[in-house]
C-alpha cells in the first residue's frame, strides 16, 4: 500500500502541473465589461414602469422592488406609482407601505421625502395607502 502511494506521488511530480496549465488558459476566458452602455434615467424609469405593469404576483413585485432599489439612485415617481399599483393589484398592503419606507431610506433629506409624499398623494388616496408614520403616529 505504501509503495503504491509513493509511486503515485512520484508520477504526479514528474508530470507538468495541472494547476500551471489551467493558470495559463484562464486569460482567454476573461470578458471585459467596458462594452456595456450606460442606461439613462429615462430608460431605467421606462423599464421598471413596464416591469411593474406586467408583474403578476407578489414575488415578481418584491423582486422588482429589490432590483430597483439596489441601484444608486432614487426611483422616479412614475416607477413608485407603478409599483404601488402592482402591490395593490396583487393585494399586498404591507409591500405598498414599505415602498415608502424604501423611498425614505434612499432620499438625502426630509424635504425630498416630503416632495415624494406630496407628488404621490393622489395615488396614495386612490389606493388607500398610508405611510408607516401615519399608521404608528398614536
Amino acid at each position: 500500500m505504501r509503495a503504491q502511494m509513493l509511486s503515485t506521488i512520484l508520477r504526479a511530480s514528474a508530470r507538468p502541473s495541472i494547476v500551471a496549465r489551467t493558470a495559463r488558459a484562464t486569460p482567454s476566458l476573461v470578458r471585459f465589461a467596458s462594452g456595456h452602455a450606460q442606461e439613462s434615467y429615462e430608460s431605467f424609469s421606462e423599464r421598471y414602469v413596464k416591469f411593474f405593469e406586467n408583474a403578476e404576483d407578489l414575488f415578481e413585485v418584491q423582486r422588482g422592488l429589490n432590483n430597483c432599489f439596489a441601484h444608486d439612485l432614487v426611483p422616479s415617481p412614475s416607477i413608485i406609482e407603478a409599483a404601488l399599483r402592482a402591490s395593490r393589484r396583487v393585494n399586498d398592503f404591507s409591500t405598498a407601505v414599505r415602498i415608502f419606507e424604501g423611498i425614505k431610506e434612499k432620499v438625502e433629506n426630509k424635504q425630498q421625502y416630503q416632495a415624494y409624499l406630496d407628488e404621490l398623494k393622489g395615488i396614495r388616496e386612490e389606493l388607500g395607502i398610508s405611510t408607516k408614520e401615519e399608521l404608528y403616529s398614536s
